[in-house]
């Protein structure tokens, strides 16, 4: 045991002194290892932020989710705004669904549409959502101040509207109340009632910037039909969710008078079939940065293999005299195989660290959502040193076996 801890000591010592002998020369190796683990975590860090920021988007329309929509729609980019354009749906299909399919919690009609809103001092174009009472619970809409639509603004048409927080402040400015205020829609007025929580979100898809208005009057004074574009349906559970979509899914095709089911002039699809979908398009985004980014890691192996057969070259004769003196093969080989280990896994941890500053800073400049987990510094960190291993083994088997006469003559 002692004399095994002596070769390691010796080991240690010697890898040590080869790796600083050239100190310009090994900090450049070990910056090709830095640059390709740092790329490697910022960019699977960035794939993984972007998987989470869509399922919790997604996750946040509502929960135990069935959403029916017109036509032959069908894939994330449609369902995740949730509003379809063909007319093939209508409050009649939405209150029979109400009625007959079991296991449903809330069911909750939409009519949308973006139109240019204008306010006293501002205007903006946004989407309008002409809905019913349920929408809060189907959707997990909380009002911030005031109230949202109910059962006699349905009766009567009123003509009131519940806005959402980017829409409030591009209308009225930062910390305002616009509750009691007037906005015009289509070149008519409308009371506001409330403002919705933030819930975010982006772009189209943002859940912020939009109004919600009854239904009734969407349909009277801004469609000028009596389609709906979107029916959201909330599951009691979770596990009924399937079940509840097969049933909804007969019903829409006997009222609609279709024998064919893949002639059916709706889609109807589960908040879990969303999330799986772009899951599987996020995860595939992800792998594809990060076998991108591992093409400098690649680079960075054959610099630490063009430098260990450089300096196998130059200690040639070192080699010879340790062999002469009683040196085996493997001493030889573990001594080369050591350093290009230490190189890797030096550069390793600079990587690690480089790569999760920079995806701190992409996150606070760029405001791209990034993730970094445990697994994928693991398997970082993990490459690094197997890259060193790879690379190295070549140049360490190729000072193993030189001849120590010859190696002893090499000027």
């Amino acid at each position: 045991m002692k004399k095994d801890n002596m070769i390691i000591r010796d080991l240690i010592q010697e890898t040590y002194s080869a790796v600083t002998a050239n100190k310009a020369r090994s900090s450049l190796t070990i910056l090709g290892i830095v640059i390709g683990i740092s790329s490697v975590i910022s960019m699977i860090s960035i794939g993984q932020g972007a998987q989470a920021s869509i399922e919790s988007n997604i996750q946040s329309i509502g929960s135990n989710l069935i959403m029916v929509m017109p036509g032959f729609q069908r894939g994330v980019s449609q369902v995740s705004s949730g509003r379809g354009s063909a007319a093939t749906l209508t409050l009649e299909d939405s209150k029979a669904i109400e009625e007959r399919i079991t296991s449903v919690s809330n069911v909750a009609p939409e009519v949308s549409r973006r139109y240019q809103i204008t306010s006293k001092n501002s205007n903006t174009n946004t989407l309008v959502s002409g809905t019913v009472p349920a929408f809060t619970a189907a959707r997990n809409v909380e009002v911030e101040s005031g109230s949202f639509v109910t059962g006699e603004h349905l009766k009567s048409l009123a003509k009131v509207a519940v806005i959402g927080p980017t829409t409030a402040t591009d209308l009225f400015g930062e910390n305002s109340d616009p509750v009691g205020a007037s906005i015009r829609i289509n070149k008519i007025d409308f009371k506001v009632i409330g403002v919705t929580k933030s819930k975010g979100g982006s772009g189209f898809s943002n859940q912020d910037d939009i109004i919600y208005v009854p239904i009734s009057t969407a349909q009277r004074y801004l469609s000028g039909d009596t389609s709906v574009s979107l029916i959201s349906i909330q599951a009691e559970d979770a596990g009924l969710m399937t079940d509840v979509q097969e049933q909804v899914t007969s019903l829409l095709l006997e009222r609609h008078k279709i024998k064919d089911a893949t002639q059916a002039d709706f889609s109807v699809m589960n908040q879990s079939d969303i999330v799986a979908t772009a899951s599987s398009v996020t995860s595939t985004f992800t792998l594809l940065l990060g076998a991108i980014a591992g093409i400098s890691l690649i680079v960075g192996g054959i610099g630490i293999m063009n430098m260990m057969l450089t300096t196998v070259t130059e200690r040639t004769r070192e080699i010879g005299l340790r062999k002469a003196i009683g040196a085996k093969e493997a001493d030889i080989s573990n001594q080369f195989l050591a350093e290009a280990t230490t190189l890797t896994l030096v550069g390793g941890v600079m990587g690690v660290i480089l790569g999760w500053v920079v995806s701190k800073a992409i996150t606070s400049l760029a405001q791209i959502n990034t993730s970094i987990s445990l697994k994928s510094v693991l398997i970082a960190f993990g490459v690094s040193a197997a890259i060193g291993i790879v690379f190295g083994y070549y140049p360490a088997r190729r000072a193993a076996r030189l001849n120590p006469i010859e190696s002893l003559r090499y000027e």
